[in-house]
């Protein structure tokens, strides 16, 4: 028992270190973007018709600052929601970076991408039609704000913290995490592998429920444990779609800061999970029609 126990803590631990040399340059890269990149309050950006295309596009980028950022923005009244839920949708936080570390499933990297954008626009385009009169805030025209990766201000760092130890920090992090789950689904798979094989093929159809109120979970750790459970073949590529539209980084963290406004936090909250498990119904359906 004691081997067997010792055998699953070392692949565990030997696929996790396999992963942590594509999460830290990663992060590097992610740094040099950020430090280049400044949103500024501008009317046409933040509020024209292009918005919720940008605001998708921003997602996109594999880090929870720019979710963070929109949410200080929409607390503020100075985007829409239908913008910030473009944002919330598109993020994926650290499931691109994960999936682009594992050589077998690197694959799934541009549907997630397609599919993330393809609904974060749509999404965006229809609540920003619906509320057309939104009560929004004045702009002030040389006011900007930026975001990064951790929601920390590293204007003061130097570059050796900035390109160097943030993102080692960040990417010890996301290899605990990593091999956490490696771990929990090590020891699952070994002592109950029937059980949970038996269960996750009846509940198929229930996964995206599941997936998406796990990625609601406000923390990086979320997207981590949808993402790694995917390829672990755990869940469905239907089910990871659910967890990883729901999943809007630290957002949510800064809106509901705003206690008065609870109401609107908690709509918000069904929006994205509504709409997040119909994209994984909607990817089950289409993947069961092709026989994928």
């Amino acid at each position: 028992m004691l081997e067997e126990i010792m055998e699953i803590i070392a692949d565990a631990l030997l696929d996790s270190l396999k992963v942590f040399p594509f999460l830290f340059l990663m992060y590097v890269l992610i740094e040099f973007l950020e430090n280049s990149t400044n949103i500024t309050k501008n009317k046409n950006i933040l509020r024209g018709r292009l918005a919720p295309l940008l605001g998708a596009a921003t997602g996109i980028i594999p880090q929870c600052g720019f979710s963070v950022m929109a949410a200080k923005l929409y607390d503020k009244k100075i985007i829409r929601t239908g913008t910030v839920l473009a944002v919330f949708l598109a993020t994926s936080d650290e499931a691109l970076i994960i999936l682009l570390s594992e050589g077998t499933k690197a694959f799934a990297v541009m549907p997630v991408i397609a599919i993330k954008f393809v609904v974060a626009v749509a999404a965006g385009y229809l609540v920003n039609g619906l509320y057309r009169n939104e009560n929004l805030s004045e702009l002030s025209e040389n006011e900007a704000i930026r975001g990064n990766a951790c929601g920390h201000d590293h204007e003061e760092d130097s570059k050796v913290r900035r390109y160097l130890l943030h993102p080692l920090v960040h990417s010890v992090q996301i290899f605990a995490y990593i091999l956490v789950v490696n771990l929990a689904f090590g020891f699952a798979m070994h002592f109950a592998e029937v059980p949970i094989t038996n269960f996750l093929e009846q509940g198929l159809w229930f996964q995206p429920l599941i997936a998406g109120l796990v990625g609601l979970i406000p923390n990086c750790a979320s997207s981590v444990l949808v993402t790694q459970s995917y390829v672990l073949g755990a869940i469905s590529f239907g089910g990871m779609m659910a967890g990883l539209c729901a999943n809007a980084g630290l957002g949510f963290v800064i809106l509901f800061k705003n206690i008065r406004e609870w109401k609107r936090n908690l709509l918000l909250v069904a929006v994205l999970y509504a709409v997040s498990v119909g994209v994984g119904y909607a990817t089950l359906g289409v993947m069961h029609l092709f026989g994928i």
